[in-house]
């Protein structure tokens, strides 16, 4: 193809979105709405995405996810207005963000009610359950956050892999009950965190298409992770060298799940949710402890160095540390629902590839009772696990 040849291919190409263009703009600004615009209020959606309580402080993140600009005309606490200041501007043009200070002697342990009103009459409600003073962070919640990350995620994973060398004095058909079992571990946590990014879709705002954001994120890690193993694979070739890159797969795959663990925790302790942190922390402890049987799973019958095992527990049991900072110090709906769609897609992924390296070994065999009742167990074990942290 010549150079004339590929501008007019280019020209084809760009014509029509050109076009497109300028019906959008032609109808923007002649189209036929104004009737629909003065019969009808404007559609106002702001979505309260953090309060942040600091001494004698109250500081409100909101972001507009709906199709106009929102003016935010009058603030009140407890049922009560207040000055406040809003930067960068009291109005807030759509996908835009903004910030509330509002001085305001709030009590500890007391409930906050918050009401943004907005030019239009439109109340935006948002309660803050217990007023505790957000973390800052310094160096003793740094501290503080990494050690609950390495109690909830990184001990629980490495005691998991003390599981190696059970696994090494196994037969075949042990070993692919527990890879079974690994696979009905794996599916477990996938549909756990694509449960969990769905219900934290509900706090995305809504120009941001929260059931779209989780179904982007699944599906593209999904497609993109088997085109990253399809490569890896074949750069490793077989054997143990394969099941090695599987086993630091599934170990990815978990930390991506465990960094939403992290999340929920780090949120829990930053708004006052004492109790139910303690509690995140005591059930994720046992419940993370079987992910560690499913990462030595795939390289039972192989001889891998202690490094690679120093490795791939850090790469499940590390993001939990990260998840804790995220949620504790800037935790963010849009960010907690992209992380966690991503984590259920890469098991989702896992899944896959585990299942192709049992039907590579098995043969006509995969669907055996052994199998079978490997993958029941491995979901009963994490449905029970789970109990603790329901």
């Amino acid at each position: 193809m010549g150079p004339s040849e590929r501008r007019r291919v280019v020209l084809y190409g760009l014509a029509p979105l050109a076009l497109l263009a300028a019906v959008v703009v032609l109808f923007l600004r002649y189209g036929p709405l104004g009737v629909f615009e003065a019969a009808f209020p404007p559609v106002e959606r702001l979505t309260v995405e953090r309060v942040v309580l600091r001494d004698g402080e109250v500081v409100v993140h909101v972001t507009n996810g709906g199709p106009e600009p929102v003016t935010v005309a009058q603030v009140l606490v407890d049922d009560a207005y207040w000055r406040h200041t809003i930067t960068p501007d009291r109005t807030i043009p759509r996908l835009g963000r903004a910030v509330i200070t509002i001085p305001y002697p709030w009590v500890e342990g007391e409930p906050v009610a918050l009401k943004l009103l907005t030019s239009t009459g439109l109340v935006i409600t948002h309660d803050v359950p217990v007023a505790v003073a957000s973390p800052a962070p310094d160096a003793r919640y740094l501290a503080t956050f990494t050690l609950l990350g390495l109690y909830v995620g990184v001990i629980p994973v490495f005691v998991g892999l003390l599981w190696f060398p059970f696994l090494r004095r196994l037969g075949r058909r042990w070993t692919h009950f527990f890879l079974s079992l690994t696979g009905g571990l794996l599916v477990f946590l996938g549909v756990d965190t694509l449960e969990e990014a769905l219900e934290l879709r509900a706090g995305v705002p809504e120009a941001l298409q929260g059931t779209a954001l989780v179904a982007v994120g699944v599906l593209g890690t999904l497609l993109g992770l088997t085109l990253v193993v399809r490569r890896t694979a074949r750069a490793a070739g077989g054997g143990a060298a394969g099941r090695l890159v599987l086993a630091y797969l599934i170990a990815l795959g978990i930390g991506l799940h465990n960094l939403g663990e992290g999340l929920a925790i780090g949120a829990a302790y930053a708004v006052g949710e004492i109790a139910l942190g303690t509690f995140l922390v005591l059930g994720f402890m046992l419940h993370n402890t079987t992910e560690g049987l499913g990462i030595v799973a795939p390289v039972a019958r192989d001889r891998p160095g202690l490094a690679h095992f120093l490795w791939m527990g850090l790469l499940a049991g590390a993001p939990t540390i990260l998840g804790a900072w995220l949620g504790g110090f800037v935790y963010s709906p849009v960010a907690a629902t992209v992380f966690l769609a991503i984590g259920a897609g890469a098991i989702f992924q896992v899944v896959y590839e585990l299942g192709r390296l049992m039907a590579q070994q098995a043969g006509d065999e995969l669907m055996t009772a052994t199998n079978v009742a490997g993958f029941v167990v491995g979901l009963a074990i994490m449905y029970l696990t789970g109990l603790f942290v329901a």
